[in-house]
């Protein structure tokens, strides 16, 4: 089974071989074997990559609103039309069921593609009436952007960075993740055949080294990074070297709250999308669990019930709910966790292990897997773990509720499952978060701005916030009478 892509970057409108650079393998989660071999990008192809934004930049931003907005239309499109063979790409690279990756990855990524071509017609300033004339605002683009993914949603991230960026007229050097690197150099060839100038969108493999130079490039005014609160810290000390704009998000270990009142099979159901879909690889995953006491019991028994039910096998099986982990580290790290929570005390309600699945015994499968009796500051309560590990607290009242809720360094998600409207409010309102979701978990339209309060990342991507991340504005005042000087 191979996904060789014609070369390991894409720059300047091509696909370009370093031969140089040091040669690493992209792994077929569902049997750990080698799909593709690619290159990293050695410092004299980034030098490469900035000069080709330099030039499609300066060409991509004297173009329309509109017309940029042309282009990325028919790069949505195009997603579209070929979202069959990304599913597949991406299920491969990252192990995730082609059940998912046909709903959730490509075809986001078109829809936040559309989405910001139709606001690259309406970029516009603000008229300032003054006493002796007035004042404008212009949004210009910043230049070249860098975004760095992660490997939970390849395309996905790809199309969040790129699609507002290259709206309000940057250039990006995109470097995806070195677990998961193929689709990024699919979404190139696309942005290329709806007819991107060569140079607007690059593609650079490689590891913490790649990333650190172009956080540190003084060519490169903005870097977005998604990924974990270490990544982001040493991204954004790079980044101060040269006071870029910086955009961060990173891990979470987000609560979700379920009250008494709230329909037990809803909360349950948001419960397993934000712990178990992706195999538990995503970054705003409720992992913490809060459940009033008296109906702590029903809960836990709808949840393991449905939780058994999930079928893991093979991810290119459309019948498959669960796929295996992205990578050996990752399978031997939740594994790892897995243990720490029994021996800490917590009580495992269901799964708890690796999982096999005939005829791919190498791959990397574990368990969804609950937790009651979980105390707060038991490691599995308190730590990022991305996987299919699901903590289920108890509590008794708001008050408490929400004190537990805020207690981490995390800020990046919230579920709230009640039916009373009035308490909704006041839990969303007080409940330190950048998204909240109100009897719903996990659901990220492009329309709604996504992103992180406290460790958990600074700045926002989609909605029509992303796109003051990606300009500037220039104010210019123009008098209409004399200005008389004092002296």
């Amino acid at each position: 089974m191979r996904a060789q892509p014609q070369a390991s970057h894409y720059v300047d409108g091509a696909y370009v071989e370093d031969p140089e650079g040091a040669a690493f393998d992209s792994l077929y989660p569902a049997t750990g074997e080698t799909i593709a071999t690619l290159r990293e990008a050695t410092p004299g192809l980034l030098d490469r990559a900035i000069e080709a934004a330099r030039r499609g930049q300066a060409e991509w931003a004297a173009m329309s609103g509109g017309e940029r907005g042309r282009v990325l239309r028919r790069a949505a499109d195009l997603m579209r039309e070929k979202n069959e063979e990304l599913s597949q790409l991406e299920t491969l690279d990252t192990g995730k069921a082609i059940q998912e990756t046909r709903v959730a990855d490509a075809a986001s990524g078109a829809d936040c593609i559309e989405y910001f071509a139709a606001l690259a017609a309406d970029m516009r300033g603000a008229h300032i009436p003054l006493p002796n004339g007035f004042a404008y605002t212009r949004h210009e683009p910043l230049g070249i952007c860098a975004g760095i993914g992660a490997w939970n949603y390849p395309i996905q991230i790809a199309s969040w960075k790129s699609a507002p960026a290259l709206a309000c007229g940057n250039a990006m050097i995109f470097k995806p993740s070195e677990v998961t690197p193929l689709s990024a150099l699919k979404l190139a060839e696309i942005y290329a055949e709806a007819g991107l100038p060569a140079g607007v969108f690059n593609v650079l493999q490689g590891k913490g080294a790649l990333g650190a130079a172009l956080s540190s490039h003084p060519a490169i005014a903005k870097v977005s990074v998604t990924g974990s609160v270490g990544t982001g810290a040493r991204v954004m000390g790079a980044a101060a070297e040269t006071t870029k704009h910086v955009t961060l998000e990173l891990g979470g270990k987000s609560p979700i709250l379920v009250f008494a009142d709230a329909d037990l099979d809803a909360a349950v159901s948001g419960a397993i999308l934000g712990n178990f879909y992706s195999t538990g690889q995503i970054c705003s995953n409720g992992t913490r669990v809060f459940v009033e006491k008296s109906v702590r019991a029903a809960f836990v028994e709808k949840l393991c019930e449905r939780a058994k039910a999930i079928r893991i096998g093979d991810p290119l099986d459309p019948q498959t709910h669960l796929g295996p982990l992205v990578s050996k580290a990752q399978y031997d790290k939740v594994l790892a966790y897995m243990a720490a929570g029994r021996e800490e005390g917590a009580t495992l309600a269901c799964g708890g292990g690796a999982a096999k699945v005939e005829g791919l015994e190498n791959g990397w499968f574990v368990e969804p897997t609950v937790f009651t009796d979980v105390a707060d500051a038991m490691r599995i309560a308190a730590e990022e773990i991305f996987g299919p590990v699901m903590c289920v607290l108890d509590f008794d009242g708001e008050d408490e509720a929400i004190a537990r809720a805020n207690a981490t360094d995390f800020g990046l998600a919230a579920g709230i499952y009640t039916r009373d409207l009035s308490r909704a409010h006041r839990m969303a309102a007080r409940v330190e978060a950048g998204t909240v979701w109100v009897n719903a978990y996990n659901l990220t339209p492009v329309e709604m701005p996504f992103g992180g309060v406290k460790r958990s990342g600074i700045g926002r991507e989609n909605g029509r916030e992303a796109l003051s991340h990606y300009s500037q504005v220039k104010s210019v005042y123009v008098a209409t009478g004399p200005e008389e000087a004092p002296y």
